[in-house]
């Protein structure tokens, strides 16, 4: 079977991560779904950031949370790219997205920005955190969720199974057989993050992934192909 494809930020490799340009990108290159992540900034939007500080991947500095939606805006992202809001990803694209939440604050405004559009069926929130997850399903009891793992990745397949999580996005080096074969056991689907090699592709099939995370549309079109 052809493995799932998520986009890592969009294609984080070839375009400026978590822009609606990459994002596009990730449609255009035919990726089955695009991974996002979320903060809230001061007066509550649902932007679309990895890190915590804009420093990495903007020309601004200092926390996304102390900065307005307006001021976030001014920012360049990236070849002139700008700093998006959740929805405005959701407008841009019609693949499967993974939202991935940072804290219980953002699970409840992105709680009700898929109330609002009705995107029960195409959104899974994802996240390291426990916390995080059980906020969301607590407010929607029928939105898919998956845990994210990185060190803790031994453990996936009991907090997976605790948390109610259909999938884990485990991160790659962390991961090995046994921890697959336990969470296929109980029924839960394992991807992982990052794959952007032919090696670690071929690994991947080896492992028996139901799916990689990668950075690069070359890599997900191997992952599709019958070819290693």
């Amino acid at each position: 079977m052809p493995l799932l494809t998520v986009g890592h930020r969009g294609v984080m490799g070839v375009e400026p991560e978590n822009t609606l340009r990459s994002f596009v990108r990730a449609e255009r290159e035919g990726l089955d779904v695009i991974e996002l992540d979320l903060h809230l900034s001061r007066d509550g939007a649902l932007v679309v950031m990895h890190d915590a500080e804009v420093d990495r991947t903007t020309d601004g500095t200092g926390p996304v949370a102390g900065m307005t939606l307006a001021e976030l805006r001014a920012l360049n992202a990236g070849l002139g790219e700008r700093v998006p809001v959740f929805e405005e990803v959701v407008d841009a694209v019609s693949a499967p997205l993974q939202a991935e939440i940072k804290d219980r604050a953002a699970a409840r405004v992105l709680a009700g920005a898929i109330e609002r559009r009705g995107l029960h069926e195409r959104v899974r929130v994802i996240s390291f955190h426990d916390d995080a997850l059980r906020e969301i399903r607590g407010l929607l009891p029928d939105i898919p969720v998956a845990l994210v793992t990185g060190r803790s990745t031994s453990t996936a397949p009991e907090r997976a199974r605790e948390l109610g999580a259909e999938m884990v996005s485990c991160e790659f080096r962390w991961l090995a057989a046994e921890v697959v074969e336990r969470c296929h056991a109980a029924g839960v689907e394992v991807i992982s993050w990052t794959v952007n090699t032919d090696a670690e592709l071929a690994r991947a099939r080896e492992l028996g992934l139901d799916g990689v995370v990668t950075d690069l549309p070359a890599i997900a079109r191997k992952a599709v192909s019958e070819e290693v």
